[in-house]
This record gives structure tokens, sequence and C-alpha cells, in this order.
């Protein structure tokens, strides 16, 4: 994850450089998603034929080369836009196929947990590359930031291959009903390129499940504010310290850093309380309320550094607290015989709406009134934030119950 946030922390940077407005930069920001979102279906359904191991080890390659060539070439809009998509091609070839390894060697509740804590390690990695590109950033120049990012993906390679053994799947035949048999029939998607990249049959069998349908609305729309807010909480923060008076005695970057790793327990510690007090209503309950701490933060973006940081902490863990919740109950609830495909679908949705995120962002600052105003950026997490603030609506009438009636748990 070390070249995650590279972008994030150069952004006002490259901003000015390129000559960007907010929406192009922005756009760039979410040339990560894109890239992510075109490739996870394809990766996540072959782990239902593969050892994923093989699909992992080929991503990190292929993310060293997106922050590598973006800190040795990138030059403008069009070039940063094109590393940004390989690098997001290559961390969708890691995160749901680095999931499938370990979730495929574990079962029930030591599943659930240890899924939540493969979750915030992603939290763990955001962290990371923000206080890594802000230090390189500030010692060395912002391609170097990119460049030293390249490395992560290369350990976690040896890493992962030192620490696991091959073990290829399962691989259950779909029959015309949709259930594993051992009848001859093709494995879904053998023989065209478009079903491996859209295994349409695999993806009806998992929505039959209407849990797995709300796990993944909710992922989407989950997404959509997490990554709009991780793409520009370094440009909000560095807005903020602009209107004070007395400035942190750290830089933005470094700030972002420390509340995205604070934060990190918030993802465990959800997935406990969901556990007690019932997925679907830990969900509706963390997503209403991060949204609506994203706008009250940036209304008093003004207000003292210390209160700022306060809020953008708590809308981080706010923000995260639902996210291992959401992943361990997809993993949970989706068919076996498509897990991986549900998955990758799931990741399509997730990662699909966390690229129109920054973008969104980035429009609605542009068309509020821009970067130097309070309301604008408001209006900004307002609008990435409208999926979580409608999500209560979209469960009722998902399931035709409250998520707080006895027995909706699910």
């Amino acid at each position: 994850m070390l070249g995650f946030s590279s972008y994030a922390v150069s952004l006002v940077e490259l901003k000015a450089l390129w000559a960007m407005n907010n929406t192009e930069a922005g756009l760039v920001a979410s040339g990560f998603f894109l890239g992510y979102m075109a490739c996870v279906s394809m990766w996540t359904a072959m782990t239902d034929r593969h050892d994923a191991r093989g699909i992992y080890f080929f991503g990190c390659l292929l993310s060293a080369l997106g922050s590598l060539g973006f800190g040795l070439l990138a030059n403008g809009l069009l070039s940063g836009l094109c590393f940004q998509l390989i690098l997001g091609a290559g961390v969708s070839a890691t995160y749901m196929p680095g999931l499938r390894i370990l979730s495929e060697r574990l079962s029930g509740a030591t599943q659930s947990r240890y899924v939540s804590f493969y979750t915030a390690f992603f939290g763990i990695g955001v962290a990371s590359s923000l206080m890594l590109s802000g230090w390189a950033s500030e010692a060395f120049g912002w391609r170097h930031s990119f460049s030293f990012a390249a490395v992560g993906p290369l350990a976690a390679l040896g890493l992962v291959w030192w620490a696991t053994r091959g073990d290829p799947p399962h691989r259950p035949l779909e029959t015309q009903a949709g259930q594993s048999s051992t009848a001859p029939t093709r494995p879904l998607g053998h023989h065209a390129f478009f079903d491996l990249v859209f295994p349409i049959a695999a993806w009806r069998i998992a929505l039959r499940e209407k849990s797995v349908v709300g796990y993944m609305i909710g992922y989407a729309v989950h997404c959509m504010e997490l990554f709009g807010t991780r793409a520009w909480t370094v440009a909000f923060l560095t807005f903020s310290i602009s209107l004070q008076a007395d400035v942190p005695p750290l830089e933005a970057a470094t700030l972002a850093a420390i509340t995205n790793l604070v934060s990190t327990p918030a993802s465990i510690l959800g997935n406990e309380m969901a556990l007690k007090l019932g997925r679907r209503a830990w969900i509706v309950l963390v997503m209403t309320s991060g949204s609506v701490v994203g706008v009250l933060m940036s209304l008093l973006a003004g207000a003292p550094w210390w209160l700022v940081l306060g809020l953008v902490g708590l809308q981080s863990m706010l923000i995260m607290a639902d996210s291992a919740t959401l992943t361990a109950g997809l993993v949970a609830s989706a068919p076996k015989e498509v897990k991986g495909a549900a998955m990758g679908l799931y990741s399509l949705l997730g990662f699909g709406a966390g690229a129109v995120g920054p973008a969104v962002f980035g429009a609605a600052l542009d068309l509020a009134g821009g970067a130097s105003s309070i309301l604008a950026w408001a209006v900004a997490f307002l609008a990435i934030g409208l999926g979580c603030l409608a999500f209560p609506l979209i469960d009722r009438r998902l399931f035709g119950t409250s998520p707080f009636e006895k027995g909706s748990s699910t």
C-alpha cells in the first residue's frame, strides 16, 4: 500500500506544477480507482480456479511499476493518470486475492476477526504511505516519494512468498441450477475473456442472496466517501491550516497520516461491535454518523487546528468502523462455489464508486466556489457522503425491516 497516498500528498503541488484545476486534479486521483476497477473482477474471479498467490505476486510487480513510473516519467495530467491506472491495476491483484489467500485458510468467528485485521492493515498501509510520501517529498521532492513507494510491493511479494504455501482452491463447476457438481461441465468463464472479466453467471448466483446485495451496495457508498475523503484530506488540512493564527507543529501530510493510523483500530473494534449488535444495525449507525461529521468538520475549518484535527480523526474512525464489517459479511454470506467472483464484484462496485469519489469531490469543490471557500468544502464532503446518508433507506427497502428489530442481524 506504500504508493496509495503518494499522489494525495503531492496533489496541491502537482496541481500547481501541471496547471490543473480541482476537477483535473481529482481525475488523476481517480485514476488509481479506475485502474483497480478495470481489473479487480478478473483477478478475483481467477482465484476460483487458480492459486491466488500467483495473482498476488503479479499484482506486486505491477504496483511497483506504477509507483516507479510515476516517480520517473510523469510530467502532466495524462501521464500521471496513466501511472495511477497501472498502480490501481496492481493493487487490484493484491487486495482481494490476498484476502482470498487468508480467508480460505480460516472459518467461522476466527475468519471474521482475521478479515477485520486484514482490512485494518489497509488503513495502516495508507498511514504508512502518507508518512513516507510526506517525508520523502519534503526531503527529496515529489518524484522520490513515488519512487521510494515502489519498494513496498516488492517487499510484500517476498513476505507472502515466504509465509504461505501453494494451495490451489477447490473449483466446483456450475450447473444450470447454479449448484456445484462433478459433471463434466466447463468451469465459469473457461472459453471467453469476457466471461473472465465479467463472470455474469457467477454474479447471478451470488446476487440471489439479499445479504450479498446489501453488503455490495453498502461497500459502494462506503468507498465513495472513504476514498474521496482520503484523496482530499491533505488538501483540506492545508486549507484549514492556512486559516489558523496558531500553526500546528507538523505538516498536513503527517497530520493526515496520524489520523489514519489512530483510526485503524476502529475497523477491528467495529467488527467486534457488529458481532454483538448485528451487522446491519452497526453499518447503518456508523455510515450516517461519519457523513454528518465530515460536513461538520468542513464547516469548522477555521476553528483551532486541534479541534479540526480531532474531527478529521473522528470522521476517519467512523468511516473505518464499518469497513471490516462489510467485507467480513460478504465473505461469510457469499456462496462458496462463486466466492471469488462475488468478492470481485464487491470490490468492482466499491472501487468503482471509489474512482468516482475524488473526482466528484473536486467537481463539487469547483462548482460551490473553489478551495478557498469553507462552504465549498462542506458541499464537497456532503456530495461524497450522500450515499451513506441514504443507506438506511436502502437497507430498509432491501430487507423490509428495520436493522434494529430483533432478528435483523444479517
